[in-house]
């Protein structure tokens, strides 16, 4: 079953031509929920995902799901808000679960493997107008970002997301009740660390204690193109 929510223009970025490295990894956000029946095959596909190094997958668990009987423990409503933000960035009128959201830009079905091999390998080629690097100092996040060329945005949002990369639950009610499944990286909180106008040099020490995997994603406000993301090394 597909879940569609009725909402109440995709911003485009111009960027120079240069090489990418396999540091940069292409952002895939799904938006699923273990009370979704259709979602199972998406969370696969992002375990699947988890194990390369070029893409950064993160699954957003979304709580408008919860009503029919199952309330899932990942669910933020703060995911479901940026759910939104995406639809009414990209003039869609509904959300729905699974969906993939690939660099911030492209709306894919979760579970479509093919379609999404196709955005990533599209990103893939596209360069990187933003030099980031993120690195764990005690409990903190040094963040250190450079321009590489003029950015056409004014306004970039520099994001710390922690995640479980895996998470195995016993589902006993909703459309998945008897079923245990397994989930990839787990978002468990995102923050915006910084706004940032890409004029100059930024560096930044964003608290951090415990020992979550991270990662830092660069954002055009509010939910446009994601220009850069890393992993917390």
């Amino acid at each position: 079953m597909r879940f569609l929510v009725p909402l109440a223009a995709v911003l485009g970025l111009a960027l120079p031509v240069y090489g990418q490295s396999a540091a940069e990894p292409v952002v895939v956000e799904l938006y699923t929920s273990q009370g979704c029946s259709s979602c199972p095959p998406a969370d696969a596909l992002l375990h699947k995902l988890a194990e390369r190094e070029d893409v950064l997958p993160l699954a957003f668990h979304v709580d408008y799901w919860d009503y029919i009987g199952w309330k899932d423990a990942f669910a933020n409503p703060s995911h479901t808000k940026r759910q939104k933000g995406y639809a009414q960035a990209g003039g869609r009128r509904m959300i729905y679960t699974p969906q993939m959201i690939i660099m911030g830009q492209d709306d894919v079905v979760g579970a479509d493997r093919m379609k999404v091999e196709d955005a990533i390998a599209r990103h893939q080629k596209q360069p990187r107008s933003v030099s980031l690097s993120a690195k764990r100092q005690g409990e903190q996040v040094v963040i250190r970002l450079q321009p590489r060329a003029q950015l056409s945005e004014d306004r970039l949002l520099v994001q710390l997301i922690r995640y479980t990369p895996q998470q195995t639950v016993s589902i006993n009610r909703g459309e998945l009740a008897g079923r245990t499944l397994s989930y990839a990286n787990v978002v468990e909180d995102w923050q915006i660390a910084a706004e940032w106008d890409g004029a100059g040099d930024l560096e930044i020490a964003v608290p951090a204690p415990g020992s979550a995997a991270s990662a830092v994603l660069v954002q055009a406000a509010p939910f446009g193109p994601v220009i850069a993301a890393v992993r917390v090394d």
